[in-house]
């Protein structure tokens, strides 16, 4: 074994959201010696492959949608040249790089040393780290944080499924794609999909079912697939994909499926994988520590952040519980508050439930508590009540028919006190919305306590404390 090179109170594996909260915390909070290590570029998925490039993202379509909008509002706008793919990416590119260097002076603001490498668990508290720069580091330290994350999947029985993309090559294409098929109906598939079709790529989304975003309330699934038809989204339901095959016309190829019509190929030039996401943990040894994980090989931790083995931990993504970065921040600073933080902090953890959760559609979905099903299953149908509004916002009355959005939302509510235990929001807004409606329902607000709120007047907001 290598001789130990440096020694620390907190080793966090991962600079993702999560991490680096935790170390942040630990060591400018708490005075904590703490090291870092990331193998690939600070602020993990969120940053770099995820929420901060797709907002932008869905903010470029959102100003397309705007353009194409405004004749109703009497505008003329007359478009000289389509979106620049290109410019896009590289102020979007540069954006990034931006928030990158800022995650690697606040470690350095906060105290925190910061290893570019891969580590390598040796033994329950020594790791080795890989450096970047060709040199070897190996840590002996008090306690250890795996905060590691996810990667995306491409399937392994379909032939020819590497000539696809994930959602991590979605932001390297140079270019925009003319015909993009999108295979997936959780939240990365729909909001790629709405975006890519938004901004002017013929766009097909390919589902097992009738409908997608699966996880939530069935009103949320039934009124956005129909959206997303109604604005010109092709929706192959029941479809399973049998091979993609190179095309002699370069940087295209063909997807073979099947679905609800059918047999069918269809010509594309971007394949995108939306299948799910697995944990980053295929060198991390966690066998030789005795670290355990589940069937899906998620690192099992407890409701604590404690893994089987004393002294080392796990939160974010890798533990596959709420895979949202607002979730592993929270955790990881928590967890630092607890191991280092004293008395005061001795059983602090995050709570679980309850936790708000948006989709940057087209429109915007969000959801915090139970579905209608959820709620029926756990209280049983005689303690639910349910509200409902679906209605066109303000902003379409100067609309055609055709062009017109909708706008749902639901309040899911229980027991005799009607306690507000779900509420599901589809329609413009609805991303900010939810974060003040969220407080409520976290603090156990009934549907008295939403009556009792005078409107906003005109929002569409006003229709969560109205609804009769």
């Amino acid at each position: 074994m290598a001789p130990i090179s440096k020694e620390c109170d907190y080793l966090v594996i991962g600079g993702g959201s999560g991490g680096l909260a935790s170390a942040r915390r630990a060591s400018g909070q708490y005075g904590a010696k703490v090291i870092a290590v990331e193998s690939n570029r600070l602020g993990g998925t969120c940053v770099n492959v995820g929420c901060v490039p797709k907002k932008v993202t869905w903010n470029a379509a959102s100003v397309a949608e705007t353009i194409h909008e405004a004749a109703a509002y009497g505008f003329s706008i007359k478009e000289t040249a389509p979106f620049d793919w290109k410019t896009f990416k590289q102020k979007r590119d540069a954006y990034v790089k931006r928030l990158n260097g800022i995650y690697e002076k606040n470690l350095e603001k906060h105290k925190v040393e910061y290893l570019h490498g891969r580590a390598h668990l040796l033994s329950k508290n020594e790791v080795e780290v890989n450096l970047s720069n060709g040199g070897r580091e190996t840590i002996r330290a008090k306690k250890i944080l795996l905060a590691t994350g996810g990667h995306p999947n491409i399937p392994k029985n379909i032939p020819g499924s590497e000539l696809g993309i994930t959602s991590d090559g979605f932001f390297e294409l140079e270019k925009q794609p003319k015909r993009v098929a999108l295979v997936g109906a959780g939240y990365i598939a729909v909001e790629m999909a709405g975006m890519f079709h938004a901004l002017g790529s013929e766009t097909h989304l390919f589902i097992r079912h009738n409908t997608f975003l699966r996880n939530f309330d069935p009103m949320i699934q039934e009124r956005i697939t129909e959206e997303y038809k109604r604005r010109g989204i092709h929706i192959h339901t029941h479809s399973s994909q049998s091979k993609v095959e190179k095309s002699s016309d370069e940087g295209w190829m063909t997807l073979h499926y099947e679905d609800s019509s059918g047999l069918g190929s269809l010509d594309i030039d971007c394949l995108l994988w939306a299948i799910g996401r697995s944990p980053e943990v295929e060198d991390l040894g966690l066998d030789k520590a005795g670290v355990k994980q589940d069937e899906r090989g998620h690192i099992i931790a407890d409701e604590h952040q404690n893994t089987n083995v004393e002294n080392i931990y796990s939160l974010g993504d890798v533990c596959g519980k709420v895979e949202l970065t607002p979730v592993a921040i929270a955790a990881g600073r928590l967890l630092a508050n607890r191991l280092f933080g004293g008395p005061a902090h001795q059983d602090a953890k995050l709570d679980y439930s309850n936790i708000p959760s948006v989709v940057f559609a087209h429109p915007e979905v969000g959801s915090i508590g139970l579905s209608e099903p959820e709620a029926r299953r756990k209280y049983g149908d005689d303690a639910i009540k349910v509200y409902t509004s679906s209605f066109t916002a303000m902003y379409y009355a100067m609309m055609a028919a055709e062009d017109k959005g909708p706008t749902s939302y639901k309040l899911v509510c229980a027991g005799s006190e009607e306690r507000v235990v779900g509420l599901h929001i589809l329609g413009q807004g609805s991303a900010e919305m939810l974060q003040g409606f969220g407080v409520a329902v976290k603090m156990g607000a009934r549907k008295r306590d939403f009556d009792s709120c005078v409107a906003i007047h005109p929002t569409s907001a006003e229709e969560l404390v109205t609804m009769k």
